[in-house]
């Protein structure tokens, strides 16, 4: 009888029971001469000491402005200097801080500063084509929690200076008040159906998990980690920032956003040893025309994760970009984010199909989802997870709360996924991008995988369009490799005989770009809705969900 699907992390190395700011003081001590943070775009360099005083320094602006101990501070803003700095001063001073997507419009942002309680505003002159002044003198008036909003190009250095007259004691004293328990970080979901929920998070769950992910990537004193993923996302501030302040690791920042030429410079000039990204960025990067100009002779390893990596987009990554020790990671922003992650000396097989194993101090099942039952090893299910990494909940929305984490303290991930009898965790799909034909399940993430082989297909996203006959049909919107054509016949040539035919996509669309978020993942129930358009199946939509 196969075993059950349910897997423990025993770790040989203990939790840290500590705070970010203490965190940062032991390795200010150890290394305080190295170089901790570079950001390209901004010309800025410093060493872990240079970086504690600037931390310092803002810290004590804080206090100086009347923050307290589990006030909310928002941060909304691309990349820079100023976004790490802030992230260190406002966990030293307990306050929580609400990470706020660059891409924010009008009702986003005045929805997340109401539903926070946002009572201080760090935040950027703009991003691309957005005027965050504009934006933000346009819904102030329906924020009454928010006393203070100061714009970083203008009002930095005047936070610094007015800390002046606060003592160091005076923050010594605030700091020996906090506890690794309390929420230091409230970060917003997508928001794909109703409103965003705020997923707050401690020092005890984002320190330890950066600290765990850098020890799956062996991160040292000597690594320089380029991270071109978002800050305000898990995978930026956690992954990145707190992996590297856990390791004394360099953090290179190639610019405010990602741009491939930008990151492929930075890597060369910096001798970066790990790069991140979700996989769109490594295909923009090994797609570029130039790529065969740059040197990634001191990539070691890095992370892939955000959205399911295609098998042969990671086969590239390895053998192309050097990163022979490049991990995949799995997890949710509520989850810290990462519940599992591959080794970097995992076989090829066991990394380029799957997600890795579970983290250290985490538990993972996997369960039928209409009983709550846990499946056998290798049978589909859903994939919860449990553990030091699991959200406090989500932000004054305890109802919300409930539908996640169960009575036993299980995070419901909603995602379809398989443990196998060596640990190994494969995420099959969604939940709700199941599609069903006919009675048949179809898991979008077999077809892409498939649909990678192809040798002029570059990216494949898999979704069900509403169908009369079936219920639904199969779907593919496909990017092609520069420089390539492919026929819609062709392509359903390509797959039959290969896949079973009810798995073979009965409508293609070739795009040149996917509806993405800012953070690089595709916007799939988007794509259902401009395909239910062109095809003409409003009808047929609305039959299935009345």
């Amino acid at each position: 009888m196969p075993a059950p699907s349910y897997v423990h992390g025993i770790g040989t190395t203990p939790l840290l029971g500590e705070t970010i700011g203490q965190n940062l003081r032991r390795t200010v001590e150890r290394w305080g001469d190295r170089e901790a943070l570079v950001v390209l775009s901004q010309g800025y360099r410093a060493t872990w000491r240079e970086f504690w005083e600037q931390t310092t320094r803002v810290a004590r602006g804080l206090l100086a402005l009347g923050v307290r101990k589990g006030d909310r501070v928002g941060l909304w803003s691309p990349n820079r200097f100023e976004w790490v700095v802030t992230q260190y001063a406002v966990a030293r001073v307990g306050a929580i801080l609400v990470n706020l997507n660059p891409a924010y419009k009008t009702a986003e942002l005045e929805y997340a500063l109401n539903q926070s309680g946002t009572e201080v505003l760090l935040f950027a002159r703009g991003f691309r084509q957005t005027n965050y002044r504009q934006i933000l003198d346009e819904v102030r008036p329906r924020c009454p929690a928010l006393r203070l909003a100061l714009m970083l190009e203008s009002d930095w250095e005047a936070l610094g200076a007015g800390g002046e007259d606060v003592s160091e004691a005076t923050l010594a004293e605030r700091e020996a008040s906090l506890q690794f328990d309390d929420p230091i970080n409230i970060q917003y979901t997508s928001g794909t159906t109703g409103f965003p929920k705020g997923a707050t998070l401690s020092h005890h769950s984002v320190l330890n998990n950066g600290f765990f992910v850098g020890e799956a990537l062996r991160l040292g004193p000597e690594d320089r980690v380029c991270v071109p993923v978002p800050f305000y996302h898990c995978f930026g501030m956690v992954m990145g920032n707190l992996a590297c302040s856990s390791h004394g690791s360099t953090l290179v920042i190639p610019g405010e956003a990602f741009e491939p030429l930008a990151v492929m410079r930075a890597v060369g000039a910096e001798r970066c040893t790990a790069l991140y990204g979700v996989p769109t960025m490594f295909i923009a990067e090994l797609d570029h025309p130039r790529f065969g100009e740059f040197d990634f002779s001191t990539l070691r390893t890095g992370i892939m994760a955000g959205s399911p990596c295609p098998i042969e987009v990671m086969k590239q990554v390895q053998s192309r970009m050097n990163m022979r020790e490049v991990t995949i990671c799995y997890g949710m922003t509520e989850t810290s984010p990462v519940s599992t992650q591959s080794a970097v000396d995992d076989p090829l097989d066991k990394r380029v199909t799957t997600v890795g194993r579970v983290h250290p101090h985490v538990e993972v099942k996997v369960i039928d989802p209409a009983t709550g039952a846990v499946v056998p090893r290798g049978s589909p299910g859903e994939l919860c997870t449990r553990g030091y990494s699991v959200m406090l909940g989500y932000w004054n929305n305890p109802e919300a709360t409930r539908q996640a984490i169960d009575e036993a303290g299980w995070m419901h991930t909603g995602d379809l996924a398989t443990l196998d009898e060596e640990g190994y965790v494969k995420i099959v799909g969604r939940i709700k991008d199941l599609i069903i034909r006919g009675g048949e399940n179809v898991y979008p993430r077999e077809v892409e995988e498939f649909l990678h082989t192809h040798p002029v297909i570059s990216e494949a996203q898999v979704i069900g369009v509403p169908s009369e006959k079936y219920g639904e049909e199969v779907m593919a919107w496909v990017k092609l490799k520069p420089g390539t054509t492919v026929t819609h016949e062709e392509l359903t040539r390509y797959c039959t005989g290969r896949i079973s035919t009810f798995k073979i996509p009965r409508y293609w669309k070739i795009v040149e770009e996917f509806p993405m978020t800012v953070t690089g993942k595709v916007q799939k129930f988007r794509m259902r809705e401009v395909s239910v358009v062109e095809l003409g199946l409003e009808a047929v939509a609305s039959i299935r969900t009345a």
